[in-house]
């Protein structure tokens, strides 16, 4: 056989070489060309006939669409506000009221993931432009629970999603809030399914209800409170032999999960507690009817019993602010007490001189810290504000301590008190079971 010539043979040689460098690819050859469109290389195949795999088989056809998927979405994403910048947008909306970020949460998808986020609430408490609203919950007279806001810069109340059907007609219950702007609604008593260890919580951030860890034990009419931000519970009831509970446990929202801390030492149904200088205190009825008080050291995980002067002049409501002990000496909570440590014993601290009476309807039912001020909420929705804290407070009556603000109903049921007394009827139709401030 004759040999090839060299000008036949190159066009052979030439071809060879197209084959294995591929300086151009055609776009109906190689899958990388082919729509960003197709998910798989056998996608490709199906609406490209004839394709084949080029010699950069490492290429991830999710890899190009993702970028570009992502940066499609940067470059079309509207600002906050026109003509802003984001940044200058969210200096703008951290000052808007409390009471239209609701509003604010309608107006687009960017708004929404905005004001439902941690950094908007953050950024509001650093600068010190947070707001305290009081949550009341109230028990009409046909057992059922209904719950209410109160904005204290326009002084109305606002409206709340509905309170969860578990909590509809529970009895017996706890209520704390955690991270300033979380309500916990935990424990009770179903009046069907009897004792619960359902945890449930608000966000007042995003305006909702979510579900939390049950509890490990079935619980109503126990002690609780909030230590370091952890939920402690103690004591109270549960169906069974043995009713009156001694054991204790507590809740701690970064780790998401309940633990069983040191038994009380009595078992205990309480019916007063407060946190006060670092400690837990507890008073409240025993498995033979006889009262008992208890205080809880978290940092020694122990339970000791209390007998002191303040155990025996404590009653409810009270609350601890700036390392003082205060409690209410009236039914309208119009004259306050404090505890004085260094005489071990309960004295006058300031009276209003102006009383609303003794009606169970204007009953204080609830003493909590607002805005730096001792708040009183009674059973007809009024509330009262005292500065402790002003220099003029060593004066027993000074009218200019003292701010009442015009509750939900209160001048009806002030009339209706009076006719009530008159006619004898002075049963109480509602009453507050539960008070709690949240900041957002």
């Amino acid at each position: 056989m004759a040999q090839l010539s060299e000008p036949e043979r190159s066009p052979n040689v030439q071809q060879r070489g197209f084959r294995l460098q591929a300086p151009l690819v055609e776009s109906v050859s190689c899958y990388c060309r082919v729509d960003a469109g197709l998910k798989t290389v056998a996608g490709a195949r199906k609406f490209v006939p004839g394709s084949k795999l080029c010699i950069q088989p490492d290429i991830n056809p999710r890899a190009h669409k993702s970028k570009n998927s992502r940066r499609e979405r940067t470059r079309v994403q509207p600002p906050l506000l026109p003509g802003l910048p984001d940044d200058l947008a969210i200096a703008c909306l951290i000052r808007v009221p409390r009471a239209e970020h609701n509003k604010l949460r309608l107006v687009c998808k960017r708004w929404f993931r905005l004001l439902s986020g941690n950094y908007f609430y953050s950024l509001r408490k650093s600068l010190g432009m947070a707001e305290e609203w009081v949550y009341v919950f109230k028990r009409d007279r046909d057992g059922r629970i209904s719950w209410h806001a109160f904005d204290p810069t326009y002084q109305l109340w606002q409206p709340l999603p509905p309170v969860p059907v578990e909590y509809g007609s529970a009895l017996g219950f706890g209520c704390a809030v955690l991270s300033g702007c979380h309500l916990y609604l935990f424990g009770g008593k179903d009046p069907i399914k009897g004792s619960m260890r359902r945890v449930v919580f608000y966000s007042a951030r995003t305006n909702k209800w979510h579900r939390a860890p049950d509890m490990l034990r079935k619980r109503q009419f126990f002690g609780a409170c909030v230590i370091n931000n952890c939920l402690y519970v103690a004591g109270g009831e549960c169906e069974g032999i043995h009713r009156t509970l001694r054991s204790a446990e507590v809740y701690d929202p970064n780790k998401h999960r309940w633990n069983f801390i040191s038994d009380m030492s009595t078992a205990m149904v309480p019916f007063i507690g407060v946190v006060h200088n670092g400690k837990w205190f507890l008073k409240g009825i025993g498995a033979h009817r006889e009262v008992l008080s208890e205080a809880y050291t978290p940092e020694s995980n122990t339970w000791e019993s209390v007998t002191n002067g303040m155990i025996g002049g404590w009653r409810n409501p009270s609350i601890s602010m700036n390392g003082k002990l205060y409690a209410l000496d009236c039914r309208d909570g119009c004259k306050i007490r404090v505890y004085e440590e260094d005489t071990n014993s309960w004295k006058r601290f300031i009276d209003s001189k102006v009383h609303l009476g003794s009606s169970r309807a204007l009953e204080a039912a609830a003493l909590v810290s607002l805005n730096g001020k001792l708040c009183i909420i009674r059973n007809n929705m009024s509330i009262s504000l005292v500065d402790i804290l002003s220099p003029d407070k060593q004066v027993e009556s000074n009218p200019y301590l003292w701010e009442n603000i015009a509750g939900k109903g209160q001048m009806k049921t002030l009339l209706t008190n009076i006719w009530s007394s008159l006619s004898g009827r002075n049963s109480l139709k509602s009453h507050i079971v539960h008070c709690q401030v949240l900041q957002a």
